[in-house]
C-alpha cells in the first residue's frame, strides 16, 4: 500500500463521486478507479458501493477513512517537522556559559532573541567552567558556549570574540577604598591585600590576566583564597577574607557587604566574552544561533560606553 492510494481514497470518499475526485486530483477517471480497485484487492474488502450517481462508503470504508486521515495527518506533520529541523526552525540546541558570562546582558539578550525568532527550537542550558564546557562541545553534549577564558588549541573548536569588558574591584564594605565609589581605583592601592581568585584550572585566562596586571602595577598579589566559581569569590569578599577583581557586569549583583570600585584604565585589565562552537557545525538550529551572535551589534548589549570603548580596542 502506498500513501498515494490512501490520498486517492480519502478524496473519493469526500467527493462521493469518482469523476469529481479525479478532477480534484488532476488525474483521469479510469486510472483512479483502477487504483481504488487495487486498494480493495490488497485489503481484501469492499470499500465503496457503486451507485448510479456516485459511490458511498461501506462500513470497512468508513473505518479506513478515519485511519487514513490520521495516517496522512501524521505523515504531513512529520514532513513539516523534518523540513523545519533541516532549516533550523525546529529541533534542539544546548548552550553553555560560565557563571560570570551569564551576568553580561549580551548573553540573556542573545538567548531571548533566538527564542523569539525560533520558538519551536528546544533549549537546554548548562553552567560550568571553561574547560568543562569545551569538553561538552567536543563530546556533542552542547552546541555553543559563552566563555571568558581564552581557549588553547582545540581541534574542531572555533572561537568568536564578542566583546571585551572592563573589570572592577570587589571590596569588603568596611574597606578603606570602598568609601569613594566613583573615583577609579589604582590597582597598586591593593598591593597589601589578600586576593581571592577563581581557580586557575577553571579560568586560566582571567587568573593569568589578573596576575599580569598586578605585576605591571608593581607588585605580586598575595593569593589568600581560591574559589571554585566566580560567584563564590564575592561571598568570600563579603566575609572580609580579601578582595577580588570581576567583570564589570557582575557589579549588577548586589551582595551584602561587597562594594564595587572601577579600576584605573591604566590597569589594562579586561574580561573577554567569547562564543565557542564546533567548526563545521551540522545542526541547522545551532548554526542559526551562532549566526545571530556573530551579527549582533555590540550596542545592543546595553553595556556601558566604557565597555564599548574597551571592545573596540
Amino acid at each position: 500500500m502506498e500513501l498515494r492510494h490512501l490520498r486517492y481514497f480519502v478524496v473519493v470518499a469526500e467527493e462521493g463521486h469518482i469523476t469529481r475526485a479525479a478532477e480534484r486530483l488532476g488525474i483521469q477517471q479510469p486510472p483512479l478507479s483502477q487504483q481504488i480497485r487495487a486498494l480493495e484487492a490488497e485489503l481484501e474488502v469492499q470499500l465503496l458501493r457503486r451507485k448510479p450517481r456516485g459511490v458511498e462508503l461501506t462500513q470497512a470504508g468508513e473505518r479506513l477513512l478515519a485511519e487514513a486521515r490520521d495516517i496522512l495527518r501524521q505523515v504531513d506533520g512529520a514532513i513539516t517537522a523534518v523540513r523545519q529541523t533541516g532549516r533550523g526552525e525546529a529541533g534542539h540546541i544546548g548552550l553553555g556559559f560560565t557563571s560570570s558570562a551569564s551576568f553580561h546582558p549580551f548573553v540573556p539578550q542573545a538567548i531571548r532573541r533566538y527564542r523569539e525568532a525560533h520558538p519551536l527550537v528546544a533549549l537546554s542550558l548548562e553552567e560550568s567552567g571553561t574547560g568543562e564546557l569545551v569538553d561538552a562541545l567536543l563530546a556533542g553534549r552542547i552546541d555553543a558556549a559563552f566563555v571568558r577564558s581564552p581557549i588553547g588549541p582545540a581541534e574542531g573548536i572555533a572561537i568568536h570574540s564578542v566583546l571585551d569588558e572592563s573589570m572592577v574591584a570587589a571590596l569588603p564594605a568596611q574597606h578603606a577604598e570602598a568609601r569613594t565609589l566613583s573615583r577609579p581605583l589604582a590597582l597598586a592601592n591593593l598591593a597589601a591585600e589578600a586576593f581571592i581568585l577563581y581557580r586557575r584550572p577553571l579560568g586560566p585566562g582571567l587568573y593569568d590576566a589578573i596576575i599580569a596586571a598586578c605585576d605591571r602595577a608593581g607588585f605580586s598579589p598575595r593569593i589568600g583564597q581560591e574559589a571554585p566559581r566566580m560567584l563564590a569569590t564575592l561571598s568570600l569578599v563579603a566575609a572580609g577574607l580579601g578582595v577580588t577583581l570581576v567583570p564589570r557586569s557582575m557589579g549588577r549583583l548586589q551582595v551584602d557587604g561587597v562594594v564595587y570600585r572601577p579600576l584605573d584604565p591604566g590597569a589594562g585589565l579586561v574580561a573577554p566574552l567569547n562564543l565557542a562552537y564546533r567548526r563545521g557545525e551540522g545542526s541547522a538550529a545551532a548554526r542559526r544561533f551562532i549566526a545571530l551572535v556573530r551579527r549582533a551589534p555590540i550596542a545592543a548589549t546595553h553595556c556601558s560606553a566604557e565597555d564599548r570603548a574597551d571592545s573596540s580596542r
